[in-house]
């Protein structure tokens, strides 16, 4: 459940593998590490040990997890992959917790997998009724029934045929006995790159797990492409028909770690021109510039530089709030935003404030940092949001509220400016993200990314639009 002083999108997770090194079962704990902020529920490793695959999965932080004696020490092989998770909808149980492993007749296979698949309910419900047993409620485990009903012998061509009956937003690692194998979905939504360190080879969500290990940075898997590594090397094969690229441009407004190269994009300087471009179209008649931190920083220097406001840390972040909290009563629930900020009141008092932050998504927590602002003496508040309006749900693998919760579908500009009561609310256009990421806003009549949460144009279509509801819906557990 998310908790009322965390209003934000989050990424639902981050993958990492390992191939060549006999440190692979460690070397890919600390690869999670860094990959934590896409998932901070669960974590799980899997590895080869040359005779047997070895798996350890926890509910839990990385390190909570695998600083453990015994947890890391059990992990032996040179071959590994791993996964962290980020769930809302459904319970963090061991059972849903990746990577997933089965034994098919090719030998064993285990797969970690960000993204969503979009017509997961009806792969599962026909697979069921083939007789197919699932042991978890993540739809990642429909990629391996798949696998394992395929009549191709291999593995690799199995996993092939698998996906090539999957719709949706993936990038997923697996590892089998032999091979550690990296796969993006033809439209490239979520990020996957290829590393390598001395004469290991490494995959991983972002590149800021690959500089954790001293690993060097090779290139980005290309959308719809497959890597198949081995003790021979590497082989990149395209089995998938071509898509038009549509990266998900909210990588660069909030998921992807700053530190990171996303798509040849540093996305520390990326968030900052986008402050910058908020700045050339929305300025305020302020004093100072106040980042909601952390997450709002880079915008707010941007904002900063472009406008000539001094930047201010006008709020200072706990870093050590957890996601759960017990709230004996409301009026503690209501104190709950005091847990993660607190209001800078030096820097506050009698000034007119620019906050910059990198979305609004209900509003909750806006609505309670202005507040918080003005109790601390600020004279004006002016809210800018370096992404557009988040209008329309994510079903890629992000978790994000049914589109009737996200305020700026249900109110106006003006109607969320009275919301957080605000003295005035502007958001960068699309045009100013796009031109902040260095893309033209059209290619050919298409967006070069996808910016269905403000725009609502999915690249993606569901196969059933019944089932196209809500994100994550397979990790409900059964009433």
């Amino acid at each position: 459940m998310t908790t009322p002083f965390d209003d934000k999108l989050h990424e639902e997770c981050g993958v990492f593998g390992v191939f060549g090194h006999e440190d692979a079962g460690a070397l890919t704990a600390l690869g999670l590490h860094a990959l934590q902020h896409r998932g901070q529920e669960a974590a799980g490793i899997v590895t080869f040990d040359g005779t047997q695959f070895i798996s350890e999965r926890h509910v839990g932080l990385v390190g909570d997890i695998f600083g453990k004696e015994g947890h890391t020490q059990n992990l032996r092989g040179a071959n590994a992959i791993g996964h962290v998770r980020y769930s809302t909808t459904g319970g963090s149980i061991v059972r849903n917790v990746q990577p997933m492993f089965a034994d098919l007749t090719g030998g064993g296979l285990a797969i970690a997998h960000n993204g969503n698949l979009t017509n997961a309910r009806i792969l599962r419900r026909d697979l069921v009724r083939e007789g197919a047993i699932f042991q978890s409620t993540s739809d990642t485990e429909a990629i391996i029934h798949l696998a394992a009903r395929s009549h191709y012998e291999f593995v690799v061509e199995k996993l092939i045929d698998a996906l090539k009956r999957v719709e949706g937003a993936y990038s997923l690692v697996a590892l089998t006995s032999k091979k550690l194998i990296g796969v993006r979905d033809s439209y490239g939504v979520r990020p996957l790159v290829l590393g390598k360190l001395d004469d290991a080879w490494i995959l991983s969500s972002e590149t800021c797990a690959l500089d954790i290990i001293g690993a060097e940075f090779v290139r980005d898997i290309e959308p719809g492409e497959m890597v198949v590594i081995t003790v021979d090397g590497i082989e990149s094969l395209h089995p998938f028909p071509p898509k038009p690229r549509r990266f998900c441009v909210f990588e660069y407004v909030y998921f992807a770690r700053p530190d990171s190269v996303v798509e040849g994009k540093n996305v520390y300087e990326v968030r900052k021109r986008i402050g910058m471009e908020l700045a050339r179209e929305a300025p305020a008649n302020a004093d100072i510039v106040i980042p909601i931190p952390d997450s709002g920083v880079p915008a707010a220097l941007g904002y900063s530089a472009a406008s000539g406001l001094p930047f201010e840390l006008g709020i200072i972040r706990n870093h050590y709030v957890g996601r759960t909290f017990i709230e004996p009563s409301d009026r503690i629930r209501h104190l709950g935003v005091k847990l993660k900020h607190n209001a800078n009141r030096e820097e506050l008092q009698g000034k007119r404030i620019v906050l910059v932050d990198d979305s609004i998504v209900r509003g909750t927590t806006s609505q309670k940092i202005v507040e918080m602002v003005r109790d601390a003496g600020a004279a004006e508040v002016h809210f800018r949001i370096a992404s557009p309006p988040t209008t329309h749900s994510c079903f890629y693998g992000v978790d994000t509220p049914n589109k009737e919760d996200l305020l700026a579908h249900k109110l106006d500009l003006e109607g969320m400016r009275n919301f957080i009561k605000a003295d005035s609310l502007a958001f960068v256009s699309i045009g100013g993200l796009y031109r902040a990421v260095g893309e033209a806003k059209r290619n050919a009549g298409l967006p070069q990314f996808c910016d269905a949460c403000f725009s609502g144009d999915y690249p993606i279509e569901p196969a059933d639009t019944s089932e196209f509801r809500r994100q994550l819906s397979l990790l409900s557990e059964p009433v």
